[in-house]
């Protein structure tokens, strides 16, 4: 198990054809060598899951990803939106160039290509 950080960008969306790097999150969890989150070293340190998402003409939100009933979200301070929910993040291996989908607070479904991972 290694901590990672897992780098966002914006993909393809009606509104952005050619997706958007400048539409990111930095999430940072524990990945086993598979890929997949090492769920026992996230429950041991929980505190160590962290999200920062990073948009043009936004402050930063800083937050943490929470494993509920319901699957991971991401929770920033109710000042900065909110809570914001990952999809198919159990369900397949985290690697560069697969698609993580995240519905924003007001419901929106976009589609979030894998950039890189590093060791956190």
């Amino acid at each position: 198990m290694t901590w990672t950080m897992i780098s966002l960008e914006l993909g393809q969306t009606p509104t952005f054809p050619n997706g958007s790097a400048a539409r990111s999150h930095v999430l940072r969890l524990p990945l086993d060598e598979d890929g997949m989150i090492d769920e026992q070293a996230y429950r041991a340190h929980a505190e160590l899951a962290t999200v920062r998402r990073f948009w043009p003409n936004e402050p930063d939100r800083h937050g943490r990803l929470l494993r509920t009933d319901a699957g991971w979200t991401l929770e920033y301070a109710p000042a900065q939106g909110g809570l914001e929910r990952l999809f198919q993040l159990n369900a397949h291996a985290i690697r560069p160039g697969s698609v993580i989908t995240l519905t924003e607070a007001d419901g929106a479904s976009l589609p979030y290509l894998v950039k890189a991972l590093a060791t956190a």
